[in-house]
């Protein structure tokens, strides 16, 4: 059973009656990729600033490896590399002098971690390839190299992957599967695309006006989404009975407006409806449907921005 190594209950933070988050209570367990799905504005980087340290709850708990006294919290809090907004890097110095600059304020021991977390990222050729020359992808990378330094458990990432090409974003993503599964580390990355963190993420966390409104699993997930045979019958019990001895399936919903969602037999729905019908189930309906990820998105949170 995997660890749970960073969880918020009831985490809140408002800025006089404003409440930027609202009791937000998430989980996230030793090697997850966690994914914070939100519009702008909906206290996503709010969430990440808190558990970074960058800024101070109002209310509510943060356990962070399994410390949640504040002494035992700054000290988990440096097994966490994070990126969240921009990192400010100087214009006229190569990637290892801006690393340098910042290895040393942090007190970062050993000048090794700098090739070390540049060889990650693939940035360890630039040699004297100054930031101001640097595509968008490398300073995105560049800055996925000083949340490595620290040789981090957790990275909190916001927004990484934004205003990136096609390329780029395959680029980044591949990097962090591979941080994820190569080096066991656990990743906590928001976005405001839902479609950019399918491919990637274990969970999801849903958040919306400052309160954390779904959370599921990747799988949880592609059975809200993708396609489906929708089933309108009568008796339903009778139905879902048939779907597990006929068809020998499991791999269907039963929904609280009495429909069933069926996740298998989606290319021929014709064995599912002669099943009903040769064993007396009354077929009202049955549509072939299918649900993308933004619509899901959008019907979750709504569809206008925060901001």
């Amino acid at each position: 059973m995997r660890d749970t190594i960073l969880s918020t209950r009831n985490l809140t933070k408002k800025y006089g009656n404003t409440a930027a988050l609202s009791n937000v209570s998430l989980e996230v367990k030793q090697g997850d990729i966690y994914g914070l799905v939100g519009k702008n504005g909906a206290g996503k980087t709010t969430l990440l600033r808190l558990i970074s340290g960058q800024a101070f709850s109002t209310e509510g708990e943060i356990t962070l490896f399994d410390q949640s006294s504040p002494s035992g919290i700054n000290l988990g809090r440096k097994r966490i590399g994070s990126i969240i907004e921009t990192p400010s890097f100087y214009a006229n110095l190569t990637a290892e002098e801006n690393l340098e600059y910042y290895r040393l304020q942090r007190g970062i021991p050993g000048k090794e971690c700098i090739q070390d977390a540049l060889q990650e990222v693939g940035l360890a050729d630039t040699g004297k390839k100054k930031y101001k020359s640097f595509s968008l992808g490398m300073k995105q990378r560049l800055g996925l190299a000083l949340a490595l330094m620290n040789k981090p458990e957790l990275l909190l990432l916001d927004e990484p992957i934004n205003g990136l090409d096609p390329f780029g974003i395959v680029e980044i993503r591949n990097l962090l599967i591979r941080l994820n599964q190569e080096k066991n580390i656990t990743i906590l990355i928001s976005s405001h695309i839902l479609s950019e963190l399918s491919s990637l993420v274990t969970n999801y966390g849903f958040i919306d006006k400052s309160k954390l409104v779904k959370q599921l699993s990747a799988e949880e997930l592609s059975m809200e989404c993708g396609r489906y045979i929708e089933l309108r019958v009568e008796p339903l019990e009778a139905m879902t009975a048939l779907l597990e001895t006929k068809l020998h399936t499991t791999n269907y919903r039963v929904n609280p407006d009495y429909s069933i969602h069926l996740f298998d037999y989606l290319n021929d729905p014709y064995k599912v409806s002669q099943i009903a019908v040769t064993n007396g189930i009354r077929l009202n309906s049955i549509t072939l449907k299918e649900i993308k990820l933004e619509d899901y998105f959008i019907q979750l949170v709504g569809g206008e921005s925060n901001d």
